[in-house]
């Protein structure tokens, strides 16, 4: 019997945006878009059945509507309904087009076939039930991110990408020219699509090393200290892993974190700074933002 998923709609401020995709990333939503219907702005996501209950999901519509009234906007309208895999699996798909992010990357629906004629990097990608399409700015902060820190003057780096996801930064490494990528996430949903997504762009699985587990599994992985490291998950575990994150990089080695709300930027900063890195520069889009960060 095939699985049931929620598709999950909320109608809203388009100021909300950013606010509700975090709200579903935390929830564990996959496969967030959105369009504009009028003035408004149409969230669609999704949620395996056997995540939430009908409880659950009336609780997340009154989270959205506390969130609103904190900012003093209309409340967002919440519907759900419950469809089987095979409607998930394509009805997702109509939402998202081919995307460049950047100066050099462009991000496209595997589903799709890519221009012959493009002179940018061409990330293809399907993302199954895994975050990371490209389409949620610190995605596209980490991205952006890449695009200064491998260079044709900085080749053969190492680096590793702790909650992968999809694939798609650690993917975007190595065709930017990253030399070895380990990647790790503990969902194991997104390990199979990030393993899925490295085949799909043609890359060696001896340069992208993919496994589930976190930041303590890389370690057993590495033979000496990384040239980078990147971090695209919840702020409140990013300020856990810090230390051990630390321990990963070498002498004048550097880091991108994100996944950060501007409100959480200040304990990141100070905790970053308590061991040992340099801010080197704080990039933000609407109410996220990026550490661009090295160590001494």
């Amino acid at each position: 019997m095939a699985n049931n998923w929620w598709e999950i709609k909320i109608l809203c401020d388009p100021i909300l945006e950013d606010t509700i995709f975090w709200r579903l990333e935390q929830f564990g939503c996959r496969g967030m878009a959105g369009e504009q219907r009028g003035y408004s702005w149409l969230i669609t996501t999704y949620l395996d059945q056997e995540s939430a209950q009908l409880l659950d999901l009336a609780a997340l519509s009154l989270l959205l509507r506390q969130d609103a009234l904190t900012l003093e906007l209309p409340a967002p309208i919440t519907k759900w309904s419950l469809i089987d895999e095979e409607d998930w699996s394509s009805s997702w798909k109509q939402y998202w087009q081919p995307q460049e992010i950047g100066d050099r990357f462009l991000i496209y629906p595997a589903w799709l076939t890519p221009p012959p004629d493009t002179d940018r990097v061409i990330i293809r990608l399907d993302p199954g039930a895994a975050f990371g399409t490209g389409t949620h700015p610190t995605t596209q902060l980490c991205l952006e991110s890449l695009e200064i820190r491998i260079t044709a003057d900085k080749p053969r780096q190492a680096l590793a990408d702790i909650g992968c996801g999809s694939g798609i930064l650690s993917i975007g490494a190595v065709l930017l020219g990253a030399q070895q990528v380990y990647s790790v996430d503990t969902d194991p949903l997104a390990v199979r699509a990030a393993k899925s997504n490295r085949d799909l762009n043609s890359i060696n699985s001896n340069q992208l090393s993919i496994h589930k587990g976190s930041v303590d599994l890389i370690p057993q992985l590495i033979l000496e200290p990384l040239d980078g490291i990147l971090c695209n998950i919840l702020a409140e575990v990013i300020l856990e892993l810090i230390p051990q994150m630390t321990d990963l990089v070498k002498p004048k080695g550097w880091g991108i974190f994100s996944g950060i709300l501007l409100e959480q930027a200040k304990p990141i900063a100070d905790t970053l700074e308590a061991h040992g890195w340099i801010v080197a520069t704080l990039w933000k889009r609407g109410e996220w933002c990026c550490f661009n960060v090295r160590r001494p």
